[in-house]
């Protein structure tokens, strides 16, 4: 297969590195990644989806070859979803996108899909280990409580959160990443699943990595100790991977109050697992656009665990 079309893309203030594969024509998918990825996380996937779909996956501000801003309020939410915005506009005008979102990528995707400014652009929206931060401000009130039943898988998350914390010092998360970045490959290869002859993680990383601690300094505390109501009408598919050490399924819990229309689809694997499980990645990114495409009802799945 041929390698992906590279474009810029101007949005606010900064430009976007952007990459396309697939015709002008199709139903378009925007693939967005997380912390600390490039668009290069998605490369498997994306050319999976290359014959049926338009896609498009672009490097978050900070990350890859998309410029840098300094400052922590160039990495709120609201400048995240003005990003988005320009990429929507540029790639698909005047069809809404089928949104794809992975960690942070998928954190910072549902505040368009729960908010207004993009209302009508987005078709769907697949989550992967990347819950709304509203809705875990929620979760955390109504779950971390004694004698609640998921208060130890809370409690749990908490202790796999310890990045978050982290992140927020000062100087030592800079530090420790340019003393230690050179063995992130080595770390993914031999605890996530990821094929080792795969192009990720990509050469910025190390400064991709120090750049994207804004993103928890400048959102994390707010939106979780001051949650808003985020309810959506876009249909909403999680993919859960169950041996996921960063996010555990328990920040999936309760999200069927901000949606009715929503499917779970566990899978055993990492955190990572549009690289170790690409296929079924795929599949289910287009399983679920056709639905939508199709104009079927994406109703409630509420076998898969409690409200």
């Amino acid at each position: 297969m041929t390698g992906p079309t590279a474009r810029r893309i101007a949005a606010d203030g900064v430009e976007l590195a952007a990459y396309q594969w697939g015709a002008s024509t199709a139903p378009a998918v925007v693939l967005v990644h997380g912390y600390p990825d490039t668009s290069a996380v998605w490369r498997p996937v994306a050319e999976r989806l290359a014959d049926r779909f338009h896609v498009t996956a672009f490097d978050v501000r900070g990350a890859g070859a998309s410029h840098r801003p300094r400052g922590l309020r160039a990495y709120r939410m609201s400048r995240l979803e003005a990003d988005l915005e320009a990429v929507l506009d540029a790639v698909s005008p005047g069809r809404p996108v089928h949104l794809v979102g992975h960690d942070w990528g998928s954190i910072h995707s549902w505040e368009s899909v729960t908010g207004t400014r993009l209302a009508g652009r987005i078709a769907s929206f697949t989550s992967i280990s990347g819950p709304c931060l509203d809705h875990v401000g929620h979760l955390i009130r109504a779950r971390v409580r004694p004698r609640h039943p998921d208060l130890p898988k809370m409690l749990w998350q908490g202790v796999r959160s310890w990045y978050v914390t982290f992140f927020h010092l000062p100087l030592l998360p800079a530090l420790t990443w340019r003393a230690l970045g050179h063995r992130w490959r080595a770390f993914l290869t031999d605890s996530q699943g990821m094929p080792g002859h795969t192009a990720y993680p990509a050469p910025t990383l190390v400064r991709d990595a120090v750049s994207g601690t804004a993103l928890y300094r400048a959102n994390m505390l707010p939106r979780l100790l001051r949650p808003r109501d985020r309810p959506t009408t876009v249909p909403v598919q999680l993919l859960i991977p169950t041996r996921d050490f960063c996010v555990t399924p328990v920040l999936s819990y309760g999200v069927e109050r901000w949606t009715r229309q929503i499917r779970r689809h566990p899978i055993d694997a990492g955190h990572w697992v549009q690289l170790s499980h690409p296929d079924e990645v795929a599949s289910r990114i287009a399983e679920f656009a056709d639905r939508v495409e199709d104009g079927a009802q994406c109703g409630p799945d509420r076998t898969a665990h409690p409200n």
